[in-house]
């Protein structure tokens, strides 16, 4: 078995992982139980993993992360709008 495949299969399995939450999040928009200093910490490490990727032209590092960081930015997203509702109520 090569490093590339495990490099494969670990970016599918990391980022299938992820997605039934953020799917869940996205229906529902509760986003009350997150941590708004995690998530932010974790869409910018998932955007840094995508600029590593490019440095070492990695496929399986680029693509696993772009679709991470596109739920992860919005689910991050749906945080920082949840916060300013609940203060200006």
């Amino acid at each position: 078995m090569s490093f590339k495949f495990l490099g494969i299969i670990a970016a599918i399995l990391t980022t299938s992982s992820f997605i039934p939450q953020a799917l869940k999040t996205i229906k529902t928009r509760d986003t009350s139980s997150m941590s708004l200093s995690m998530y932010a910490m974790f869409t910018l490490g998932v955007l840094f993993w995508i600029f590593y990727g490019l440095y070492v032209n990695d496929f399986s590092i680029i693509l696993a992360n772009v679709v991470t960081f596109i739920f992860a930015f919005t689910i991050l997203g749906y945080k920082v709008l949840n916060i300013k509702k609940s203060r200006e109520k």
